[in-house]
């Protein structure tokens, strides 16, 4: 479905840079949102007057009110062209693959004027809201009529989303929008059978009693019957509003147009609002109850962490002893064999080399007696 906002974000900022460009600057930017709108933004520096603006959107489509998706009414043409006429200007035709292009004239917007140059720049960020929105704005523009004949109360099926069409039904004195809603996760079904029961109880209070009636029935309504059974396949139920011409008088026409077009956009963001809150409370719920566990497992760890240490420590001291011990369980024969052994090595002879040749020359020298050695020496 559509946004919230009516202005596209891309788009607008896509504009204010080429408004507030010192020098002329090329641009060529393809911007896609909500999945099915397209915008083509292409501005030349060699044509620095004009910015050719193209969007493609899914327009309304309704049983016996067909629409091309390449024209645009004129009328609606007509709307668009009067939103800023020296400023903007609806091409006929259009670029071919879009239903809509605008010629703009962005030197006109005011420069000096920061606040209306943003207003400008936004409404034109919008269009795509008037085109969607047209066709719903001239069915309900005839809430007020008196007129009964045949197929008054026979449903207008819009398609705007494939997967998300919805009901207008025209009777006396007010008009009924039905959005049958479809949920994929079981989870998502109960948050919004709550949030429609609460709707409800808050709708009939007196605070609320200007607010379009709201009804909510997990059974079709009696104004669906004979519809298509894949129209009536819910697993949500179906959400009703009651449009009166108090609703549609002046600016409050835009204003019901849009919000009958959010509904569904409305229904999934509260229930994937409400689901994330839901489960981030969970968390911290969770959170608290384990809390004490852990700390008892923390304790239970420095517990064991200490009687780990005191085993280390242990072991360090008994393998410091063990050596002690084992020397002294030595037998005495032992003891003695291992002597004997070590006094064979001492005794062995050792020899070195140089004591060997001085002993050999030692040998070859003549045999003196101890007197004649004396006298010699002398």
């Amino acid at each position: 479905m559509a946004c919230f906002e009516r202005v596209s974000p891309a788009l607008r900022e896509i504009l204010t840079r080429i408004h507030r460009a010192e020098r002329p600057i090329e641009v060529d930017h393809h911007v896609h949102e909500f999945g099915s709108v397209h915008y083509h933004v292409k501005h030349s520096v060699t044509d620095s007057v004009y910015t050719y603006l193209s969007v493609s959107t899914p327009l309304l489509s309704s049983q016996g009110l067909p629409i091309s998706s390449q024209l645009l009414p004129q009328h609606t043409l007509e709307m668009v062209n009067g939103i800023f006429p020296r400023v903007m200007e609806a091409l006929v035709p259009p670029n071919e693959g879009y239903q809509l292009t605008l010629k703009l004239d962005i030197s006109r917007i005011p420069h000096d004027n920061n606040k209306a140059s943003t207003k400008m720049i936004s409404d034109i960020a919008s269009v795509q809201s008037v085109l969607v929105s047209n066709q719903l704005k001239e069915i309900l523009k005839s809430v007020d009529s008196q007129e009964i004949g045949h197929g008054i109360y026979k449903p207008i099926k819009l398609i705007y989303h494939p997967r998300e069409p919805f009901f207008v039904i025209k009777q006396p004195a007010k008009m009924s929008a039905i959005f049958p809603m479809r949920f994929k996760e079981k989870e998502d079904v109960i948050i919004a059978t709550t949030f429609f029961q609460e709707l409800m109880d808050v709708g009939s209070t007196e605070a609320f009693r200007k607010a379009p009636h709201c009804i909510w029935s997990p059974i079709p309504p009696a104004e669906l019957r004979g519809e298509p059974i894949e129209d009536l396949s819910t697993n949500g139920g179906f959400l009703s509003f009651d449009i009166t011409p108090q609703h549609v008088q002046g600016k409050k026409l835009e204003k019901t147009v849009w919000n009958l077009l959010n509904v569904y956009a409305f229904v999934k963001w509260h229930v994937k609002s409400s689901r994330g809150f839901v489960q981030r409370r969970m968390r911290m719920r969770l959170d608290k109850l384990v809390q004490p566990l852990r700390e008892v497992e923390n304790e239970e760890d420095d517990e064991q962490r200490e009687t780990r240490k005191k085993k280390n420590k242990k072991k360090k001291v008994d393998g410091g002893c063990t050596n002690v011990r084992k020397w002294i369980r030595v037998s005495k024969k032992k003891i003695l064999e291992r002597n004997e052994e070590l006094g064979k090595r001492i005794r062995s002879r050792i020899k070195i080399r140089c004591f060997s040749r001085l002993r050999r020359k030692w040998l070859r020298m003549p045999k003196f007696s101890p007197v004649t050695r004396y006298m010699k020496l002398e």
